[in-house]
């Protein structure tokens, strides 16, 4: 379905209101339009009848009641028009957004792997308030301006349709200026919309990185780079404002001079001819229409331009609701046991790249599974896979016998919970940030999360305790205090698997002692995978997995390694950088 199509039937969810509010129009402009008729009236009839200067006013008067009563009915429908032709296209907007939004959530992860997180913003406000201009400006001109045509063709085919038909050459010239426009129109603006997305990108992403630049002085890379993108930005603006300035206005000052040429021509040579005389009354009507004629024709031609804007901006907004999406599920599953296998896994981010090869481990209910490696190794790729952020290329993951990929993401993850290297902190507040705004987590669950993982020493000291207010990413927070809310925020919903995603690797001794303390008892009857820098954090797991390059080297207890003295052993050893001494087996 083509864009222009998509656009209309948007616009026809609210037909109900749309519809009204055509048919207020239709009557504003009857009535608008019946004006220079009813003045043809009088000064063709009691006008021109009056004689030695005697004028019966009531005929007169009647007349004009009928003008200024219908000029009264046109403005109080136009102004009932425009409210639901207005409200009916602000309707439409809300819904593309809420639309674009809820689709992005469906989205699978590996679709924002590349793509800005300032472009997938552009999207949802920029090119939708662009797509606004056309419901709220372009169309609601639209329709007035062509209703109003359509209104005065009637009037003139009424009063002379020689040359009513005459005006009508000027629709072919309209739509052949249209098609030129759009031509060279669509090349710029599909420009200046890509250039719009890459400054929100870049603005984004440098608010998100100022320590760095600033700690690094590259402000003035920064200011380059942006410059540059805003100057290709500001060419093609300018191109779309020369290609306006030389054609809308100045056309339509051209065919409003030759019309009148046309118009005087016509009844002058007519009027000498002797062919035909027309009336006063005739004449006055006559030029009033054409006068007319002009403005929704200017109304138009100056439209052109949003119009041009809203449809590029259309255009990207419905290719990225065309991207495939998954409906978000309200399958519920029975709380898992905690069994978790993976049998024969490989797993590529791009084609054939593969940072997991063949991964086979069990996970047992209750028991504690931590992942090492060096960076690279594939350990927050298995947690990816667990979590269905991805699925796997080849082999199967399942729990308690049931193979993942057959369930729906959101139902796998519904007795999961995950506390990652850099929390994520919502703007709110340290109690809506550990609920999510999920009713069935209430506060007192919030407490007693907060508690278990020892948050009252930490967070003891914040004036308004969980009411405290949390800004956009916690950053009014240390980075303590984000990885204990996040970890309350995993354990409020009582998940039975729990995933540590390096959970301690941002926080101090004293605050990674309360972690391990509160872990000790929250690790019963729950599965836990722990990925960790620190062995000194994994000694107690029940199977240590070491990868390298997405393979399984060594896996076994902290002391079954340690015997092997393997990888896992060097790592040990380096990490403990006290000698072989400190790297022997713990008994």
């Amino acid at each position: 379905m083509g864009t222009g199509k998509r656009l209309v039937k948007y616009a026809l969810t609210y037909k109900g209101t749309l519809y009204a509010g055509l048919a207020l129009l239709a009557v504003a402009v009857a009535g608008d339009l019946a004006g220079p008729l009813i003045a043809k009236e009088v000064i063709d009839g009691p006008i021109a009848e009056a004689q030695d200067g005697t004028l019966d006013f009531g005929p007169v008067a009647y007349l004009l009641a009928w003008f200024f009563g219908l000029a009264a009915v046109a403005a109080v429908f136009r102004y009932g028009q425009y409210l639901l032709l207005q409200t009916t296209a602000n309707r439409v907007i809300q819904k593309m957004r809420n639309d674009v939004f809820q689709h992005i959530q469906t989205l699978p992860i590996r679709y924002f792997d590349n793509l800005p997180a300032g472009k997938v913003v552009a999207r949802i406000t920029n090119d939708t308030e662009a797509i606004r201009e056309l419901y709220v400006t372009v169309l609601s001109q639209f329709a007035t301006s062509f209703m109003y045509m359509a209104g005065i063709y009637a009037a003139l085919f009424y009063l002379d349709w020689r040359m009513a038909a005459i005006t009508l050459l000027l629709v072919p010239i309209l739509y052949g200026w249209m098609l030129l426009y759009r031509k060279y129109a669509s090349r710029y603006n599909h420009i200046v919309r890509q250039k719009v997305s890459d400054l929100n990108a870049m603005v984004n992403e440098a608010i998100q990185g100022m320590t760095i630049i600033q700690a690094f002085r590259r402000e003035q890379q920064m200011q380059d780079e942006f410059e540059e993108m805003n100057d290709t930005h500001f060419k093609y603006q300018n191109k779309l404002l020369f290609l306006e300035a030389a054609t809308s206005h100045n056309l339509v000052g051209v065919l409003r001079s030759v019309m009148f040429v046309v118009f005087i021509w016509y009844f002058g040579v007519a009027a000498l001819a002797g062919d035909s005389i027309v009336t006063v009354g005739v004449l006055y009507a006559f030029v009033d229409y054409i006068i007319r004629l002009f403005n929704p024709i200017s109304g138009v031609v100056n439209q052109f331009a949003k119009l041009e804007r809203a449809l590029v901006a259309a255009e990207r907004v419905f290719r990225l609701l065309d991207r495939e999406g998954e409906p978000v599920s309200d399958e519920k599953l029975v709380r898992y046991r905690g069994n978790v296998r993976f049998e024969d896994v490989s797993f590529a981010y791009k084609e054939e790249e593969y940072v997991l090869k063949n991964i086979s481990f069990e996970a047992k209910q209750g028991q504690t599974v931590a992942l090492v490696g060096h960076t690279g190794s594939g350990k927050s790729s298995i947690i990816n896979l667990l979590f269905r952020f991805y699925d796997p290329s080849k082999g199967r993951i399942t729990i308690d016998g049931t193979d993942i990929g057959t369930v729906s993401r959101q139902a796998v993850r519904d007795h999961m919970g995950i506390v990652l290297q850099d929390p994520y902190l919502f703007t709110g507040t340290i109690e809506s940030n550990i609920t999510l705004g999920d009713p069935d987590v209430s506060r007192e669950a919030a407490e007693k999360a907060l508690d278990a993982v020892g948050g009252e020493r930490v967070l003891k000291h914040l004036p308004k305790g969980l009411d405290e207010p949390v800004v956009e990413k916690g950053s009014t927070l240390s980075s303590g205090q984000r990885q204990l809310v996040s970890f309350a925020r995993a354990l409020a919903f009582d998940p039975a698997i729990l995933i540590l995603d390096e959970a301690t690797s941002n926080i101090d001794t004293e605050t990674e002692e309360i972690i391990q303390h509160a872990m000790d008892v929250l690790k019963k009857g729950r599965t836990t995978f722990i990925i960790a820098h620190r062995l000194s954090t994994i000694r107690t797991a029940d199977q240590i997995i070491v990868l390298d390059r997405g393979e399984i080297k060594e896996a076994g207890t902290h002391d079954e390694l340690m015997q092997l003295r393997g990888r896992y052993y060097q790592m040990y050893r380096i990490q403990s950088g006290n000698g072989a001494t400190e790297a022997q087996p713990v008994g």
